[in-house]
């Protein structure tokens, strides 16, 4: 009586768990859609206050009536502008004038010089935001398609944004269908049940609604900046990880079914043995990814805590929510391959695992060494990786209008046309700083704004400089796209010289600036939190494993796994995908995703290690922990990388690239170093691996050496 009494008592916990997470479910479902509604993609917005290009946006603000973001629309006929092509251009201009959003009045058409194009610059009220893409499409509606032989596209700041807005409103529906699909696929071929992929699937997808409540309010009241990419990458980060979780989860309840005749003292069991590593694992994504507050980045101060609620999120689901659900499974959950309560090993189970246990008893000390020159050797392509700032050209998997408009112009103007470099400088030293800037390689030409500029007819040469607060602004066209590396240079040459003028208290701005300034922050955030990270890691793993060897041993593996990653990586985007280099950005996030989830295999291997190493000696401890766990984090490794893969379906560079290096760098840590690597070197250094806590000082007959152990069989 008392055991029925028990078993009704956990069915009704978990039956009463599951209907108030589905209620939950059913509040928070609705905000997984409506997160592209609070996300904003405006790189000024996201720079620091201290940033040069920050203050000569906020300076810019008292020479215009509004603040502005330029389209260019950029007509193009090879064999010669005709009268017609000038008739239709200004008809074109006139409309564009009277769409809502346009600041007007529009300055006159530009003919080029080899008069195969004319270029209109439509300014489009900065105040739009997110709207600015509705503005873009109308203009593009209004130029209208190629026609006999005449191109159209609509470029410029305005035009890029625009389709990079595009391209993130497509993250909620193909990026999680795809993602969704994926993760079913994988867990079909890992579990090889009909039933059992639901539970898994449903607790992601609980993960995700739950993630996606906080991060919309938090987005919504200007707490956290969302945009596009930490709106994809939390997509896949929540269905990754939180498959992973699970899938450890449910490893370790079917080991205590053959234990346990009831299902619930199978999961209480297995909950206080998994529960440990996946807090851990989760509590170390977490922390890893708040380092990223540290960045001087708006836009990656966004993504850390966006990814850290995403994996909060998903611990609470999967610790509370899935226990329920399998235990209300039981054994049928498994069908048709239900374990037995039979009191079996689990290392029965895990065939292939204890072979590769056994190979990496007998060659432990050959194994580390061969897999760690390997690694080694890949890291020496991280030579190839070119860290650069992507041009427009190069952002896009795919030719966007905004691309074709960018080389159309770049063929007939002077590129910079357009997006101009914006210098603001004293009264007194407006002549001299023109004088200068005019001399620097790069620069076309260098002006004034004058009080007549915006109005309607053609520019006076003659007309004085606009003053205000005793400040001029000088716009400088460059000989480069805006976006090119050349055009960095040329900014930078740029500001040297500038700055050199005594008493001007210049400032260099504008849209190459932005990038400048991105590109030196990035590169400032790489050196500082990257190190920030991988103390945090030791202190945690110093704290799971209670031991100060062990964990450096990992973190130099993930290290070198994460060096191989991008040599790997490097050769792939050159040779195989054919990208012209990576972003600033690149290797902090490859860096703080692949250590961060890295080290999760880590904590997930190690900590059932230490906990069979109690119970049969170090190394017997080892090759246990590897059998058992093996199956289990490879398979974890493969569901991560195919979600971070799901990443290659939205057209961006940078993304893809994301994608790739997580999807590469996880295989390689589930199948090199958390397969052979630190087995091999834990098998090898023995019980002092656990140094210096007492562990460390116990040997027990599981402590043999590879020799002994080889004579004993």
């Amino acid at each position: 009586m008392a055991g029925g009494r028990g078993r009704w008592t956990a069915t009704l916990i978990a039956v009463a768990i599951v209907l108030g997470w589905l209620i939950v479910g059913g509040i928070a479902g609705p905000y997984s859609g409506k997160l592209g509604d609070v996300a904003t993609n405006d790189n000024a917005s996201f720079l620091p206050a201290d940033a040069e290009a920050t203050r000569a946006q906020n300076l810019s603000a008292g020479f215009v009536e509004k603040e502005t973001t330029p389209a260019l629309v950029v007509y193009e006929r090879r064999s010669g502008i005709t009268p017609a092509d000038q008739q239709r251009v200004q008809a074109d201009a006139a409309r564009f004038a009277q769409v809502p959003g346009v600041v007007t009045p529009l300055s006159p058409p530009i003919v080029s010089q080899d008069r195969q194009a004319v270029q209109v610059v439509v300014p489009i009220d900065s105040a739009e935001g997110e709207q600015i893409r509705q503005v873009v499409d109308r203009l593009r509606e209004i130029a209208g398609s190629d026609r006999d032989g005449l191109t159209v596209d609509v470029a410029g700041p305005a035009g890029l944004l625009a389709d990079l807005i595009e391209v993130f409103t497509a993250i909620d529906g193909p990026l999680l269908l795809v993602t969704l699909v994926v993760v079913l696929i994988i867990l079909l071929i890992v579990y090889r049940s009909p039933v059992l992929w639901v539970f898994p699937l449903l607790a992601a997808g609980m993960s995700y609604s739950l993630a996606s409540v906080f991060v919309y309010f938090l987005a919504k009241n200007d707490v956290i900046k969302l945009n596009g990419q930490a709106q994809g990458i939390l997509t896949v980060l929540v269905f990754g990880a939180g498959t992973d979780y699970a899938l450890l989860l449910i490893a370790r309840y079917r080991e205590e079914l053959h234990r346990h005749e009831r299902p619930w003292d199978a999961m209480r069991t297995a909950w206080k043995g998994a529960a440990p590593a996946i807090v851990a694992s989760g509590a170390t994504v977490i922390v890893s990814l708040l380092c990223l507050l540290l960045s001087s980045l708006n836009s990656n101060r966004a993504l850390g805590p966006v990814a850290a609620v995403g994996i909060a999120a998903t611990l609470l689901v999967m610790l509370t929510f899935l226990p329920a659900l399998l235990v209300l499974g039981g054994r049928w959950a498994f069908w048709p391959r239900r374990p037995r309560h039979d009191e079996a090993d689990p290392q029965t189970e895990h065939g292939i695992w204890s072979r590769i246990a056994a190979f990496v008893a007998r060659r432990a000390r050959t194994v580390w060494l061969v897999t760690a020159v390997g690694l080694a050797a890949l890291a020496i392509g991280v030579t190839q990786l070119g860290a650069t700032t992507l041009g427009q050209s190069d952002l896009f998997t795919n030719r966007t209008d905004s691309v074709a408009g960018q080389e159309a112009i770049a063929r007939h103007y002077p590129a910079g046309t357009g997006s101009p470099a914006t210098i603001f400088t004293t009264e007194q030293t407006a002549r001299q700083v023109a004088q200068v800037a005019q001399q620097v390689p790069g620069v076309s030409s260098v002006r004034p704004l004058t009080p007549q500029q915006g109005q309607a007819g053609p520019p006076d040469p003659n007309a004085p400089p606009k003053v205000v607060d005793g400040r001029v602004q000088l716009q400088a066209t460059l000989a480069d796209p805006p976006d090119s590396n050349g055009a960095e240079r040329t900014i930078r040459d740029l500001r040297e010289a500038v700055h050199k003028v005594p008493g001007s208290e210049s400032v260099v701005g504008g849209f190459s600036a932005i990038n400048v300034d991105t590109a030196d922050a990035s590169t400032r955030d790489r050196n500082v939190i990257i190190p920030v990270v991988l103390l945090v890691i030791a202190v945690i793993l110093a704290l799971l494993l209670r031991a100060l060897l062990a964990p450096l041993l990992l973190i130099a593996t993930v290290v070198l796994s994460f060096l191989a990653t991008l040599g790997l990586c490097a050769l792939i985007f050159k040779y195989l995908l054919d990208f012209p280099g990576v972003d600033q950005s690149f290797p902090l996030f490859a860096f703080v995703f692949l250590v961060a989830l890295g080290i999760d295999y880590n904590i997930f291997l190690m900590s059932r290690v230490r906990e069979e190493s109690v119970k049969r000696g170090t190394r017997a401890g080892v090759l246990a922990g590897l059998a058992v766990t093996g199956g289990v984090i490879t398979s974890a490794g493969i569901v991560l990388a195919a979600t971070f893969s799901a990443l290659a379906v939205l057209p961006l560079v940078v993304l893809v690239e994301l994608g790739v290096a997580v999807a590469v760098g996880v295989l390689l840590d589930t199948i090199i170093v958390r397969s052979l690597l630190v087995p091999a070197l834990a098998y090898d250094i023995g019980p002092k691996v656990w140094w210096p806590s007492r562990l460390s000082r116990t040997t027990r007959d599981g402590d043999r050496t590879g020799a002994e152990a080889d004579r004993a069989r």
